[in-house]
């Protein structure tokens, strides 16, 4: 019970971490913006708290984010896919690389692809998924190298088994 507190609290704190930083740091394209703190917390959630709480993680931030007209649509294929591909991969292999690797393809990649049904319903002109494409892979990229060594850091001074 105490480690499922422990993970709720954790997830909590990162999805309000999530929805304030991706406030100070977006890039707007189009009918997107590129959130790169939610591929941060993507990566963070994959290695603290698992898939699960993952993402519950990117469903609330992405869903707050859009109560609050700060975020779009496109934020849930992209963010809830890359954090479970993340988690999936770092609980396979055991290594904060596979965690990173997993947000960018699961976000970079598949995400971007699953915002096309998104596109349709709001009649955007499938022209303009190129620059959507793009916009997931550098973001998700920038987000998840910084969680990487953020994470390498914490795992050097031996701070990672403390927070599990």
């Amino acid at each position: 019970m105490r480690n499922n507190t422990k993970k709720l609290t954790l997830t909590s704190i990162l999805v309000a971490m999530n929805v304030v930083l991706s406030n100070l740091i977006y890039i707007p394209i189009g009918p997107i913006k590129a959130f790169p703190m939610q591929h941060f917390t993507n990566v963070l959630c994959a290695v603290l708290v698992g898939p699960w709480y993952g993402l519950a993680q990117a469903f609330i931030s992405s869903l707050i984010r859009n109560i609050f007209h700060t975020g779009s649509l496109f934020a849930f294929p992209g963010s809830m896919i890359g954090v479970l591909l993340s988690a999936i991969l770092f609980h396979r292999f055991k290594a904060i690389k596979y965690a990173a690797i997993g947000e960018w393809i699961g976000t970079g990649f598949i995400g971007s692809f699953c915002t096309i049904p998104i596109m349709l319903m709001m009649n955007i002109n499938l022209n303009g998924f190129m620059p959507i494409f793009y916009a997931f892979i550098a973001s998700s990229l920038a987000g998840s190298l910084i969680a990487y060594f953020l994470l390498k850091l914490l795992d050097r001074r031996n701070l990672l088994r403390r927070m599990g």
